[in-house]
């Protein structure tokens, strides 16, 4: 009678074992799932012109994004989006501080010649246009292009 007591037992500590497990997974993935959520409704508002609710959004990703850590690439791409909306309204100087350490965190995170170093150059590079400063803009540019053609030949289209 003891065996089947013992048995019933190792199972259910089993089970109590199996759903921290699944409520541990559950509650990591959260911060995932609200960056996601919050990152594209983001873009969707920022794509119909409705740049305060795409602030608001993208505002809230960064604060989920930096739960991943300095480093991560979510990190990244937040600040990457909030420096076009910033640019976009013509925030240059909010902006600017934005696409550097986005483009820092990218280059350590990925590596130099990372297509998300090419966008944030990009990105970068039209603002130093708009603020006349076209040989910082043309040196980007250029990075931006070899890094584009890099992976271009790395990658042929069929």
């Amino acid at each position: 009678r003891k065996e089947p007591d013992m048995l019933n037992l190792r199972i259910n500590w089993a089970m109590v074992g199996m759903l921290c497990l699944a409520l541990g997974s559950a509650s990591y993935s959260q911060p995932i799932l609200l960056w996601e959520t919050y990152n594209d409704a983001g873009i969707e508002a920022y794509k119909q012109g409705r740049y305060a609710e795409a602030e608001k959004l993208w505002l809230a990703a960064l604060k989920e994004a930096e739960k991943f850590g300095p480093q991560d690439p979510r990190l990244a791409t937040s600040l990457n989006n909030l420096a076009e909306l910033y640019r976009a309204q013509g925030k240059y100087a909010e902006a600017e501080p934005l696409y550097k350490r986005a483009l820092e965190i990218d280059e350590k995170a990925l590596g130099p010649d990372h297509p998300n170093v090419a966008t944030t150059l990009e990105n970068y590079a039209a603002l130093l246009r708009e603020t006349q400063r076209n040989a910082e803009a043309t040196e980007m540019e250029a990075r931006a292009k070899e890094i584009r053609a890099k992976h271009a030949s790395e990658n042929p289209t069929k």
